[in-house]
C-alpha cells in the first residue's frame, strides 16, 4: 500500500507574543510552539510609527502593530512561522489599549459602560526562511450591559484590568459586563483561531 505524501512542511511555529492568553488558545487547538515576545515599544495610539498624528482606524493600526511585531522576531530565526498580534477596543472611532493606571481603567469602563463597541485584533504571520508575510484583522461587537460605579470598582481592584486593551478581559471576570457579541470570541480573547489555522495552511506549514 502506497503512502500519501503529505505537501505540508513541518516547521517551528514561534509566538511573538508573552500574552498568556494567546498561548492558551494556540494550546487549546493542539499547536506547539515557541514563545518570543517582540520588545517593540508600541506607539501612543493617537501616533504613527514614524511619530506624526494617528488618523488610523482600529483595524488598520492593530494590524501594522503585528506586523511590526513579527518581522521583529523573524530575523532571529532562518526557518521559522511567526505569528505577530495586537489587541484595541474602538468606541465611536477612539482607541483604546491598556489603561495606564486605576484612574484610566475606571474611565475606560466608564465609557464603555451600556454601549456596543468593538474588539479589534491583528494578526500577522511571517516566514523567517523566505519573508512572505499576511496579514489581517478580525472585529468583535461586543454590547456592554450598564455598569455601576462600584462594580467598576471593585473590578479594577481584582487585577484584571491593568492588562486589558480596554481595561477588562471577556474571558475573564470581565464577562459579566458582557450582554452579547457578534463575531468571534476567540479573536476578542486575542487570537481569530478559525482564520489563524486557515492562514497558517497556506504558508504549507503543519504542526503536531
Amino acid at each position: 500500500m502506497r503512502t500519501r505524501k503529505s505537501p505540508l512542511k513541518i516547521s517551528r511555529l514561534i509566538l511573538a507574543s508573552a500574552s498568556p492568553r494567546r498561548a492558551a488558545l494556540l494550546s487549546q487547538i493542539g499547536l506547539t510552539f515557541e514563545v518570543r515576545p517582540s520588545d517593540i515599544v508600541e506607539p501612543p495610539l493617537n501616533m504613527h510609527v514614524g511619530g506624526v498624528s494617528n488618523p488610523d482606524t482600529a483595524s488598520q493600526v492593530t494590524q501594522k502593530l503585528a506586523l511590526l511585531k513579527a518581522t521583529d522576531i523573524a530575523q532571529h530565526f532562518d526557518e521559522a512561522i511567526i505569528i505577530g498580534a495586537d489587541t484595541l477596543v474602538s468606541l465611536e472611532g477612539k482607541l483604546l489599549g491598556k489603561p495606564t493606571d486605576d484612574a484610566d481603567a475606571f474611565e475606560m469602563l466608564t465609557h464603555l459602560s451600556g454601549t456596543c463597541h468593538e474588539i479589534v485584533t491583528g494578526v500577522a504571520l511571517v516566514d523567517a526562511g523566505t519573508g512572505r508575510e499576511t496579514v489581517w484583522a478580525e472585529t468583535t461587537q461586543v454590547y456592554f450591559r450598564e455598569l455601576h460605579s462600584t462594580e467598576i470598582d471593585a473590578y479594577i481592584l481584582s487585577g484584571e484590568a491593568s492588562d486589558m486593551a480596554g481595561a477588562y478581559g471577556i474571558q475573564g471576570r470581565g464577562a459579566a459586563f458582557v450582554r452579547r457579541i457578534e463575531g468571534c470570541y476567540f479573536s476578542a480573547v486575542g487570537l481569530p483561531l478559525a482564520s489563524l489555522v486557515e492562514h497558517l495552511s497556506n504558508f504549507q506549514f503543519f504542526n503536531c
